[in-house]
């Protein structure tokens, strides 16, 4: 059974710092990615990365200020959010893909398995 188990959202004033993780388990996976979704807004890519080798992806937006990371023996990918602004407030989602072994992709549907989100509110 598959399982992306989120946690760490939150409430943290601008400026403030959050990290997400990310449990996989029940299957192999070539990437992960982060999403958000924001009230009224798509769902859009913010970090991705593989789980072999360096190879990462950075939203323009968060460039900076987030960073993916990962522990292999963990099966646990991280998202670390540094000054965040009130337009960071979204649910963001765990995102993996089993599918493609040389793709790092960015869009929903490069993802076969979801987590189930975690809301993280920035105020200012």
């Amino acid at each position: 059974q598959v399982q992306l188990v989120e946690s760490g959202g939150g409430l943290v004033q601008a400026g403030g710092s959050l990290r997400l993780s990310c449990a996989a388990s029940g299957r192999t996976f070539y990437a992960m990615g982060w999403f958000r979704q924001a009230p009224g807004k798509e769902r859009e890519c913010v970090a991705a990365t593989r789980w072999r080798g360096v190879t990462t992806y950075y939203a323009d937006f968060v460039k900076g200020r987030f960073t993916i990371s990962r522990d292999n023996a963990k099966n646990t990918v991280y998202l670390q959010m540094n000054s965040l602004k009130p337009e960071d407030t979204a649910v963001y989602y765990c995102a993996a893909d089993s599918r493609v072994p040389m793709r790092l992709g960015v869009g929903i549907v490069d993802y076969d398995y979801w987590g189930q989100g975690t809301q993280v509110t920035v105020s200012s």
